[in-house]
């Protein structure tokens, strides 16, 4: 073969290796929510430093799920997506929906699903999946169950490598000031144990509250923006940690959910100093996100509140150690 038919070849080759690539290219499950909060830039960016999950596990507490769904039935590098189930309703390994359960099938996939070219947040995490209650329209009736369920993971959260936790039920009411639960202490031990715990705020345009468990203490409470644009809306207070673009907060709380996952993987891969930030490694994560998202003012109620940029967070972990 001549010089210039191997040229020619060699381009060629490059040209269509390089269309493979934009083909089979994974896209975001949520386009336009990764885009705001800048996901898929830290993708792009921390490609060749970080895992995006790889490691950890995201433990989601809610109302079941279906386990033969693809999405759950995927493995990478021979790792199962389910590490591990759990029922603290029947006290069994089994946590398929009963009742009215229907929501914790689904609620993963912002932050963890990686199938057919669709990627979550942190992408490769694992997932432990605990039915925690019949369904997430819930009532602080449900805290014994829920608070085996936390009991589960503060017992087997170093076995499976838990750092995150979706808690994800709302009962649906305002409430201004935390309701005290049996749930309580068991979060208060997660957030001792390094282990990230955030709830969705609720859904119906409160101004005064949010709902149950999020507006308990040691739970994060996520309130949301809407898709595309620095508008917040739905149900909001002083008690919200942060906000997260999203057409309802249990999505907005998964996204964080994963959001934390690769800011913990960023805070240990660049060596940076998180006691700075916060008493305990939740709590840091928890202000560099606020300290580095965009300020967003809601005239309803007078409040300035934080919503993620998931990048600037990554930048400034990174940038910061010397």
């Amino acid at each position: 073969m001549s010089f210039t038919k191997t040229f020619l070849f060699l381009v060629l080759l490059t040209i269509v290796m390089g269309l493979s690539k934009v083909i089979n290219a994974a896209e975001p499950i949520l386009p336009s929510e990764f885009r705001l909060t800048r996901i898929t830039d830290s993708w792009e960016k921390y490609s060749s430093i970080l895992t995006f999950g790889k490691g950890q596990t995201l433990a989601l507490v809610d109302d079941g799920c279906k386990l033969s769904m693809p999405e759950w039935n995927t493995k990478d590098e021979g790792r199962p997506k389910v590490l591990i189930s759990y029922d603290s309703v029947d006290g069994d390994n089994d946590p398929k929906h009963e009742g009215r359960g229907y929501h914790g099938s689904t609620i993963g996939i912002p932050s963890s699903v990686n199938y057919k070219g669709k990627q979550g947040v942190a992408y490769n995490n694992q997932i432990a999946i605990i039915r925690g209650l019949e369904c997430c329209h819930c009532d602080v009736r449900d805290e014994k169950t829920l608070a085996a369920g936390l009991q589960w993971i503060l017992d087997n959260h170093e076995k499976y490598h838990i750092t995150t936790v979706n808690l994800a039920p709302v009962d649906d009411k305002e409430h201004a000031e935390p309701v005290r639960s049996v749930i309580d202490e068991k979060l208060s031990g997660l957030r001792k144990r390094n282990v990230w715990v955030s709830a969705p705020s609720g859904n119906h345009n409160f101004t005064k509250g949010i709902s149950w468990p999020a507006c308990q203490p040691d739970c994060f409470a996520i309130g949301a923006v809407k898709p595309g644009k620095d508008e917040i809306y739905l149900d909001r207070s002083a008690k919200i940690s942060l906000l997260v673009p999203a057409s309802a907060t249990s999505s907005s709380n998964a996204i964080a959910c994963g959001a934390a996952m690769l800011l913990r993987e960023g805070i240990e891969k660049s060596g940076y100093d998180w006691k700075m930030d916060g008493k305990n490694l939740p709590e840091a994560m928890l202000a560099i996100m606020q300290k580095t998202g965009v300020k967003v003012h809601d005239s309803a109620t007078g409040k300035d509140y934080r919503r993620l940029d998931m990048l600037a967070a990554l930048n400034h972990v990174f940038t910061k150690v010397k």
